[in-house]
């Protein structure tokens, strides 16, 4: 089984910038997808970015392109969310989640972490 734990949440300005970091361990991730996910007070969970961990290919919403990155660190089993040039939508819930072999947006994942609080102030 898969554990994840999230951190690096906080309150910012519009404009700043914050990295989440999600650790995961208990299992290889060498065959997992890794996501970042989000839940606005009163809307559902919505995709933010994907990373394949084997190869490193990744994938995000158009709402985030061009101003947050999904990355991983093999070494500490970590991937990371580079949220740049942040904006009061963007404040919610982030949650990491993980998926085993396929993904395609919409699937569900099998495992997600707690979620750290991301509030952007205006």
């Amino acid at each position: 089984q898969v554990q994840l734990v999230e951190s690096g949440g906080g309150l910012v300005q519009a404009g700043g910038s914050l990295r989440l970091s999600c650790a995961a361990s208990g299992y290889s991730l060498s065959s997992y997808y890794m996501g970042w996910f989000r839940q606005a007070p009163g809307k559902e969970r919505e995709f933010v970015a994907i990373i394949r961990w084997s190869g490193g290919s990744t994938y995000g919403t158009d709402s985030v392109k061009g101003r947050f990155t999904i990355s991983r660190d093999n070494a500490k089993n970590t991937v990371y969310l580079q949220m740049n040039s942040l904006k009061p939508e963007d404040t919610a819930v982030y949650y990491c989640g993980a998926r085993r072999y396929t993904w395609y947006e919409g699937a569900s994942m099998a495992y997600w972490g707690q979620g750290t609080q991301v509030t952007v102030s205006s």
